[in-house]
Parts: C-alpha cells; sequence; structure tokens
C-alpha cells in the first residue's frame, strides 16, 4: 500500500477522534487533506462523506450507549440537515471547478479561523429550546456538502453557544450526522457517478477505529486545546490551497528565494 493510504489512515483517526470529542473536524480536515492532494471539491466531498457514513454510525451508536445524545435535539437537526446537505450536494455538483475550489478553500479558512476563535470564546449557562435547532441543521447540512465540512462547526458550537452541554451537543450532532451523510452520499452518487474508493479508504477505516475511543474522550478531553489545533491545522491547509489556485507554480517562492539569496 502506498504512503497516501496510510496518511488517510491517520488523518481519519485524528480526525475522528476530534470529531467524536467535539462534534467537529472530520469534514473539514479529510476534505483539506484530499484537497491538498489535488482531489476537486466536489469528488473530495463526495468521498469524505461516503466515508462518514460508516464512521458517524460508529460514533453515534458509541454516543448513543453512552446516553450522550438528546433526542429532542436529533428530532430536529437531522431532518433538516437531510434537506440542506441534498440542496448542498446538487449545487457543489454543478458548478464549474474552476469558481468552487477557490470558493471552498476561502470557506475551509473562514472554518479554521471560526474554530480557533471559539477555544477562546466562554458559553453560556441556560440552553436554548430543542426546537430552533432546526435553522441550524438546514445551514449546517447545506455548507457540509457544499464545503466538505461545516455539520459539526455549524451545529455544535451554535448549540454550545446557546448552552446545551457539551456531551448532549456533540452526541446529537453526531447521532445526527449520520442520517445527514447518508443523505448527502446518495445525492453525490446520483449526480457524481460515485466515488473513487482509494480516497476513502484510509480515511474510513482510521475513522472506525477512533470513534469509539471519542465518544469516551467527550467527557475527558480538553475542548479549548482541541479546537486551537484544529482551527491552526485546517486554516493552514486552506491557506495552501488558495495559494495553489492564485499560483499553481508557487512562481512567488522561487522569486523570493532568488531575492534572498
Amino acid at each position: 500500500m502506498d504512503a497516501f493510504f496510510w496518511q488517510s489512515v491517520l488523518v481519519g483517526f485524528l480526525a475522528q477522534f476530534v470529531d467524536g470529542a467535539l462534534g467537529m473536524a472530520y469534514g473539514l480536515v479529510s476534505t483539506s487533506f484530499l484537497m491538498a492532494f489535488g482531489v476537486p471539491p466536489a469528488h473530495a466531498s463526495a468521498a469524505v462523506h461516503t466515508a462518514e457514513i460508516f464512521t458517524t454510525g460508529t460514533s453515534g451508536a458509541a454516543h448513543a450507549w453512552r446516553r450522550n445524545v438528546n433526542w429532542k435535539l436529533v428530532a430536529r437537526l437531522a431532518p433538516a440537515g437531510i434537506v440542506g446537505g441534498i440542496a448542498g450536494a446538487v449545487t457543489v455538483s454543478y458548478l464549474p471547478i474552476d469558481i468552487i475550489k477557490p470558493l471552498v478553500s476561502i470557506y475551509l479558512f473562514g472554518m479554521g479561523v471560526f474554530v480557533l476563535l471559539l477555544a477562546f470564546r466562554n458559553r453560556p449557562q441556560n440552553p436554548v429550546a430543542p426546537n430552533d435547532a432546526t435553522g441550524v441543521g438546514l445551514v449546517g447540512g447545506f455548507l457540509d456538502a457544499a464545503g466538505g465540512g461545516g455539520w459539526g462547526p455549524i451545529s455544535t458550537t451554535t448549540l454550545l453557544g446557546r448552552g446545551h452541554p457539551a456531551r448532549q451537543a456533540v452526541g446529537s450532532v453526531n447521532l445526527s450526522e449520520f442520517f445527514v451523510t447518508a443523505a448527502i452520499s446518495a445525492t453525490f452518487f446520483m449526480t457524481l457517478g460515485g466515488v473513487r474508493w482509494s480516497d476513502i479508504a484510509g480515511l474510513l477505516i482510521g475513522g472506525v477505529m477512533a470513534a469509539p475511543m471519542a465518544a469516551f474522550a467527550v467527557s475527558k478531553v480538553q475542548p479549548r486545546l482541541l479546537m486551537g489545533v484544529i482551527g491552526c491545522f485546517v486554516s493552514s491547509l486552506a491557506i495552501y490551497q488558495i495559494v495553489m489556485v492564485i499560483d499553481p507554480h508557487l512562481t512567488f517562492l522561487a522569486s523570493f528565494r532568488r531575492l534572498a539569496g
């Protein structure tokens, strides 16, 4: 097996561990990783969501078993997320790659900065009613499909910001993500005609391995530290992608080296 496969396993493991513990990051990290290797945005999102069917199923079951799930939140988040996800998948599938790639890279950079800022923000103590989660699911599902990662940053951070307990917010978002991801993947299969399994094998294996451990870690982990690390990582990959769009051959670096030398 080549180096890409083992790198994918490591990325999938770390991404799912953080995702299961924080309710975010699998899609952002995995999509950024695939795009950094030249996979087009729509195909990267399709590959990641196909892998997520297995990882979110495992993660959601583990969270349910550990009683980290608020079923009223799931009942609001999942249906709205499915609708938003299908709309996002259709949108990204038919936009020209020259348009969607820089947009997705800018979006991922913004999400990385957003997650980084959340590491330093305090949360309110009184949660709002689960009824307000419908709009969150709709927006989160659309951005998740169109940008290759947004369900966790939008849904989890909004619920945490509204005062929901961390365990319930993370567990409910992870379980809801299984249904949203299945709908998005089915849409991509119809619009793109399938995915390259070589793109997702490592991500899937690493993610499934990490999911049960992450469900346990949600009550033990240091959220601020992990959010800070993942925010920096995603932002850095997005900057690289933006630079590659502007200057594919990195000629500005060669010019800089000549001036410096």
